[in-house]
């Protein structure tokens, strides 16, 4: 059923090639994404975007379709075979379309799939840390000069800190006795941090930190290597929206330098890795050094912490509420990526001092 679909849906794109087999892609959380094997030179990845978790569709195609012919214009100066590896290429519809919209009404996209690459979950090694930051780096770089205005918002309020403040006091509110008095250190915690980590929001409402087009989700595994492990192309452009350059540095940052993972409970497993950290700084600011301003520089560290600590105030507000919201394997499940999040927040101040 699956493989007469997907041939069907195949069809629908100016692809040129007969299919020949397909491969489902585990590496994303919410869209279906297949690798279509074909008789030709390329291969395709072929993705049916979730409408449930993404309510305009169209424009969240648009917008990683816009910033490829964006990227690819600033690189026409590579060979074709080159340009095909270092950004995502889409392929229209039969129709002259971006995307095919199926008789469910489900979106699909098709892209030029990239061999020879790699991904990464988890950082071991400093070198890989600094062509991520490099990878990134281009990225943010490239697209300085992109009219942020013209992308559609995907997820609204995805990192404003006001909003997340705002989600956990209402959790807060209507929390079990027993959840609250668990959490009493945590909720404290959040309280005392409040007026820094609104800093980045004040500065990003004031206008002092220019909105620009940021990627929204640059954890390592959305960054593409060579086998050599060179840094090859930016992907999973689904959540690149407006926002400031330090959601993208912070993000990145969050997922590369914990030393253990997200849900790690023992919590001396924990810790800052201020080597990948600078490691990732120096990449990052090889491309953005010349299109940061010195106030966006100066705060980079912080958004760091501030990425850090949103992820700690979601999990924390989840397991108030219930556990609603994030997919759980146990009952404490929330509540210990929470406390990993602040543990990180921790060893983060003893590493790097004070950021502001």
């Amino acid at each position: 059923m699956v493989l007469d679909q997907l041939k069907e849906v195949f069809k629908k794109f100016k692809a040129g090639n007969h299919f020949v087999s397909y491969t489902e892609l585990a590496s994303g959380h919410i869209n279906d994404t297949y690798l279509i094997k074909t008789d030709d030179k390329y291969d395709y990845v072929l993705q049916r975007i979730n409408k449930g978790v993404f309510k305009d569709v169209p424009g969240l195609i648009l917008n990683k379709v816009n910033i490829s012919r964006h990227l690819q214009q600033k690189m026409m100066h590579l060979p074709e075979t080159e340009l095909l590896r270092k950004v995502l290429s889409f392929v229209n519809s039969c129709e002259g379309s971006p995307y095919f919209i199926d008789e469910k009404g489900d979106y699909w996209n098709l892209m030029v799939y990239i061999d020879q690459s790699k991904t990464f979950e988890t950082v071991h090694d400093a070198e890989v840390a600094y062509e991520g930051g490099k990878l990134f780096g281009e990225f943010l770089n490239l697209t300085s000069d992109f009219d942020a205005n013209k992308l559609t918002v995907v997820i609204p309020e995805f990192h404003d800190m006001s909003f997340r403040y705002a989600q956990f006091e209402e959790a807060f509110k209507n929390a079990s006795t027993e959840r609250l008095e668990k959490t009493k250190t945590y909720t404290d915690l959040v309280g005392n941090l409040k007026e820094e980590m609104h800093i980045l929001q004040h500065l990003k409402d004031s206008g002092e930190i220019k909105i620009r087009v940021t990627h929204n989700d640059t954890k390592i595994s959305n960054a593409l290597f060579d086998l050599n492990n060179k840094g090859l192309c930016v992907i999973d452009t689904d959540t690149v929206m407006p926002g400031i350059i330090h959601y993208d540095f912070g993000d990145a940052i969050r997922t590369i330098c914990n030393t253990a993972p997200e849900d790690e409970t023992d919590l001396d497993l924990v810790n800052f890795n201020a080597i990948y950290y600078q490691a990732y700084l120096k990449g990052f600011l090889e491309y953005t050094g010349s299109s940061l301003t010195d106030l966006e520089r100066k705060y980079l560290p912080l958004g760091a912490k501030t990425m850090i600590f949103i992820m700690a105030i979601r999990f924390l507000t989840d397991y108030l509420n219930g556990d609603i919201y994030y997919k759980t394997k146990y009952p404490e499940h929330n509540f210990d990526r929470a406390k990993n999040q602040f543990r990180l927040i921790q060893s983060f101040d003893k590493k790097m001092g004070s950021v502001i």
